[in-house]
């Protein structure tokens, strides 16, 4: 590799590190805030927090590599053409579509990264992470016997139990039940037991009190009991997970769906194979996403006062390739015949790129000619 390439291509692989780093924190903060707002909700511990917002991870970086890449491209071009380093290039005979050879490294690089986690990282993460969240949802201890909280395992439920003593006895518990709106239930007790029966969950009270409040006339009936079990696993419901959802499916599986796959998923052989074009596409758009910035900051030539309209250009053209990528993914989904209709947006990206690069080589098709409305 030639020493521009090098040097060119360190420089990119520097600022999409940056820039990726930056985009993966805000992206992952938010999907962070959620997931910790439903797991603290849920009486969930640190542990189990960090473990699913871990497996979280992959999806979040997979969607910010190529705008980091595109990011990255148009900062390093803006860089380089400031401090005449492309000028220089230039005048020692090197064209635009040289220049661009480091630029198309650094996209197939993007392109592999994003490959490796669309085809394997995000389908692996997106199971155990469902899988996971399976498990606690089954698991009503971890989502009702929290102690010291008031915990709200489903609407109209507020559970709270002061401690929890090492041989599993619950001290001083509180369970209010305003799911009926005729009735308001409140149960307090001094001690309580969680029982398995019959493979439920059953909520032994002993030395409590009731407290019905009938909502038609304001009247309150108090019943004190030595003890009492409540089936608390009617709290939740909870669907036994026996199918997967289409992100969890490896890329080759999708490409041929058979009808079990159809019936597991809840998806359509038009969706699925759409989908599995769309994580080619999605490795695809790294590459683009990089030489667009750079092809489009190439056209006009230097100027002292910077090149902020190449880059407003390029930001354009981006959200354009967005907007031809999400045409051409719902075209694929309700056709199956027009499956590449999911390379849309690539194509569309890569024709951009021929045509800005050809423009840029021959900055004369746009200049008017000193002669041109001279006299004869």
């Amino acid at each position: 590799m030639a020493r521009f390439d090098r040097y060119m291509l360190s420089q990119l692989m520097v600022t999409f590190g940056f820039f990726s780093l930056v985009l993966v924190l805000i992206y992952w903060i938010n999907a962070a805030v959620r997931l910790f707002d439903q797991l603290i909700a849920d009486g969930q511990g640190a542990a189990i927090i960090v473990e699913l917002i871990l497996l979280s991870l992959p999806n979040v970086i997979r969607l910010a590599l190529p705008l980091s890449a595109f990011a990255a491209s148009v900062y390093v071009t803006n860089r380089m053409s400031q401090d005449s380093e492309l000028v220089v290039m230039q005048a020692t005979g090197f064209s635009p579509w040289r220049m661009a050879r480091p630029v198309f490294y650094f996209g197939l690089i993007v392109a592999l990264m994003v490959s490796v986690l669309m085809h394997l990282l995000v389908p692996l993460s997106t199971t155990a992470l469902n899988q996971r969240q399976a498990e606690i949802a089954q698991n009503i201890t971890a989502r009702i016997l929290t102690e010291g909280q008031f915990i709200e395992p489903t609407d109209g439920i507020t559970v709270y139990i002061r401690a929890i003593t090492p041989e599993g006895e619950l001290q001083d518990v509180f369970l209010s039940d305003l799911r009926d709106p005729e009735a308001q239930v409140t149960y307090t007790a001094r001690r309580a037991y969680l029982v398995r029966n019959d493979g439920d969950a059953q909520l032994v009270m002993v030395d409590g009190m009731s407290q019905n409040l009938r909502t038609s006339d304001q009247r309150l009936f108090v019943t004190d009991f030595a003890d009492f079990s409540y089936n608390i696993g009617n709290l939740i419901r909870i669907t036994p997970r026996d199918t997967r959802s289409s992100r969890e499916v490896m890329t080759w599986e999708l490409l041929q769906p058979s009808a079990a796959l159809e019936a597991e998923t809840g998806r359509t052989a038009a969706q699925l194979v759409t989908e599995a074009h769309d994580r080619v596409n999605q490795a695809l758009l790294g590459t683009v996403g990089g030489l667009l910035g750079f092809a489009a900051l190439m056209i006009g030539g230097f100027s002292r006062f910077g090149v902020w309209p190449q880059v407003v250009f390029a930001v354009f053209l981006i959200i354009l390739i967005k907007s031809l990528e999400t045409t051409g993914l719902n075209i694929a989904r309700t056709t199956p015949q027009m499956w590449f209709a999911s390379y849309l947006a690539v194509g569309a990206g890569f024709a951009m790129i021929v045509a800005l690069l050809f423009v840029a080589g021959r900055p004369y098709l746009f200049r008017r000619s000193p002669l041109a409305g001279a006299p004869a």
